[in-house]
């Protein structure tokens, strides 16, 4: 297993901007982020994520994420199932207004009162659902939930971070002839490289093995990912050497 970052809850809200829902998912994520749960959760940017930037992508699909929505539409739950995985959990706005009795929220830029006691109830629901992933096992390889149930993670104050800073490593491998992006490669070359392992049938199977843990290998393509591997790491091992 090599070295990677604690699990943490990636946040992403609608980018909604003509709607006063829109407003109410940004604010409440942002409560969530800098002051319910700052130590356990990371925003992932859905523009970014959309446009086609790797650190959210990878990081969507490395740890659960949590989708607010504006409305029905769901465009932040179905654009990270799109390009990523399912989110551990989604919550629509119009959905808590309707749950909770409140008014309708208006003012895309400026709340009415109904709007702000939308971003309460919905920062605190999504807070709620933060504490709840946390306590449970996520298996990175399936990108699903375990059946193991373990204790919550110690968490320390921090600041509000972003997840394609979130220290995530991956690497774009040619396999079959398209690019693929694989979570922790870096790390794992590198672990390997240290415990002086050569790029031998044994090792290549080893790294393989070690690689399926972060990512998903399909079984019948798992000779084309080794030969794949083989070529990046023997490129890897060169190159430190060359730097020695």
């Amino acid at each position: 297993m090599v070295d990677l970052p604690k699990k943490k809850i990636g946040i992403v809200s609608c980018s909604g901007e003509e709607m006063a829902e829109g407003t109410v998912t940004r604010l409440a994520a942002l409560k969530v982020l800098e002051q319910l749960r700052p130590a356990g959760t990371v925003t992932i940017c859905l523009p970014l994520f959309l446009a086609g930037g790797e650190g959210d992508r990878a990081f969507a699909r490395f740890y659960p994420t949590i989708a607010i929505d504006g409305c029905d539409k769901r465009c932040a739950a179905r654009a990270t199932e799109m390009y990523s995985s399912k989110p551990a959990a989604s919550i629509v706005v119009t959905d808590l207004v309707i749950e909770h009795g409140l008014g309708k929220p208006e003012g895309a830029c400026r709340l009415n009162a109904a709007g702000l006691q939308a971003v309460e109830f919905t920062a605190q629901r999504v807070a709620d659902v933060v504490d709840e992933l946390l306590g449970k096992h996520w298996d990175r390889r399936s990108g699903t939930f375990a059946d193991v149930v373990s204790q919550p993670e110690a968490r320390e104050p921090v600041q509000a971070t972003c997840s394609c800073g979130s220290g995530i490593p991956i690497q774009k491998v040619e396999i079959n002839g398209q690019q693929m992006t694989l979570v922790a490669v870096p790390l794992i070359f590198q672990q390997f490289r240290d415990a002086g392992k050569t790029p031998t049938a044994g090792t290549i199977r080893e790294l393989l093995e070690t690689v399926k843990i972060y990512n998903p290998v399909p079984a019948d393509e798992e000779s084309i990912y080794a030969t794949a591997l083989e070529r990046e790491y023997v490129a890897f091992c060169e190159k430190q050497e060359a730097k020695a």
